[in-house]
């Protein structure tokens, strides 16, 4: 009642592999770009009949199909809901962290907007995995890593400040001594959302080893670009770092 069959059929038939040969080769990339429209018009309700072709699309041999998928799971995930999302998205999404660099950077521009869909134990079990995002098929893609540093900034607040301390501020420190200077300065912005997140929670504690521990990595570092992120940092968060350790610690 909501699509006439026929179009339906006509539209699931795009992922078979007959017809990029002799309609259009990209035909597969144009049936992942729709398909969160289409899921949209069925509702969650009927998600049984587009869940098979989703799954032909999230293994398709184009890194452009898979791609255009990682970059919407994010919005098909709001019209799933959270159990469809846990059932039928997260074994795919878990897949597209694993993928190329190109099909990565989809789920790594949402990254925040997926995870805060999610159940609180399931999102805490990709805490661990958030420190593959470092590690690139091409190391002089810096926005990657920006990419990163920007999410992470947003992801704060879906976790409690121990796990913000025992996971994100490892990869926090380790952005901030990026060889890329774009890369350091939107650390320099993790880094104080990390001590606000700190501060707002009353973890006392956790700031005062995290500050040491910049003092000691960065203050007291041998080379300049160390003791200049340091600077740096004072910088970014003047008003709130000094705040924080006046009020907090004397």
């Amino acid at each position: 009642d909501i699509i006439p069959q026929p179009l339906l059929d006509q539209y699931l038939s795009m992922t078979d592999p007959a017809r990029a040969q002799t309609v259009d080769t990209e035909i597969a990339k144009h049936c992942a770009y729709s398909l969160p429209g289409v899921a949209l018009t069925l509702g969650r309700q009927n998600w049984h009949c587009l869940k098979d072709t989703y799954e032909t699309l999230a293994s398709d041999v184009q890194w452009k199909v898979r791609r255009t998928l990682a970059f919407s799971i994010h919005e098909l995930a709001v019209i799933l809901g959270d159990q469809l999302t846990a059932a039928d998205l997260v074994p795919i999404f878990n897949g597209f962290l694993k993928d190329l660099d190109e099909v990565r950077i989809g789920v790594l521009k949402h990254l925040y907007d997926f995870l805060k869909l999610l159940h609180a134990d399931k999102r805490r079990e990709y805490l661990y995995q958030l420190q593959e995002f470092v590690v690139t098929d091409n190391s002089r893609n810096w926005r990657f890593r920006y990419e990163l540093a920007e999410q992470l900034i947003l992801i704060l607040e879906l976790y409690n400040p121990n796990d913000v301390y025992d996971y994100l501020r490892h990869i926090a420190l380790t952005l901030c001594s990026d060889k890329v200077s774009e890369v350091r300065w939107i650390s320099f912005k993790l880094v104080v959302a990390i001590l606000q997140k700190f501060y707002a929670n009353s973890a006392n504690a956790l700031g005062l080893n995290f500050i040491n521990e910049l003092v000691v990595r960065f203050r007291h570092c041998s080379k300049w670009v160390g003791r200049q992120a340091f600077a740096f940092i004072c910088q970014v968060g003047m008003f709130s770092l000094c705040f924080y350790v006046y009020t907090k610690f004397g």
